[in-house]
């Protein structure tokens, strides 16, 4: 469900992004279809998948909140996994916004581009984690780099960070995705 926050998503493309064979993913979708959490359509061969509405995008925001508030391990481990024990320094959409206004920053959307298209943040570029390499010439040396993914648990962001700032970029990290900016517009 997590994936599904960030947009429709194929069988096929959530299978590949969970690593689980199409069948295993058919049946947690089918689960998930059944207690009105996800809809689908179908697009010629493919059927597509995503959350059933606002209501139940809120629910897996909040769950995850639960969580975080509720199993200390999920903080401990996110904090050494994703913010590599503190050593990224990560930025908040405050600071992100003054950077913006100022223009010394540019703003990297690190995910799959189906992502980017279905919604992202303003002024973010699209250079997929894939495709980061293949982009370095078009990213200007002399601006900070701020790349933000999925949102506070996604390690896409943290790899973009580190390989940026290993090719000599001044590079941060965004503590939070397109669902955490959604959220303080509300």
């Amino acid at each position: 469900m997590d994936l599904l926050t960030q947009g429709p998503k194929t069988v096929e493309a959530l299978a590949t992004d969970t690593k689980m064979s199409i069948a295993n993913t058919s049946k947690h979708l089918h689960s998930l279809l059944e207690s009105k959490l996800v809809n689908y359509t179908k697009d010629k061969n493919y059927v597509v998948y995503r959350l059933a509405s606002e209501q139940v995008l809120m629910f897996v925001l909040a769950l995850r909140g639960t969580a975080e508030e509720r199993i200390s391990n999920v903080k401990l481990v996110r904090e050494g996994h994703i913010l590599r024990e503190n050593s990224l320094s990560p930025i908040s959409f405050e600071e992100l916004a003054e950077k913006l206004n100022q223009d010394t920053v540019t703003l990297l959307d690190v995910r799959p581009f189906e992502e980017y298209k279905h919604d992202h943040l303003p002024h973010a570029l699209s250079v997929p984690i894939s495709e980061l390499e293949d982009h370095l010439d078009s990213l200007p040396k002399d601006k900070e780099i701020v790349a933000y993914c999925r949102g506070p648990y996604c390690v896409y962001a943290t790899e973009a960070v580190e390989f940026l700032k290993s090719r000599g970029y001044q590079a941060t990290l965004l503590d939070a995705g397109i669902n955490e900016w959604k959220q303080i517009q509300h």
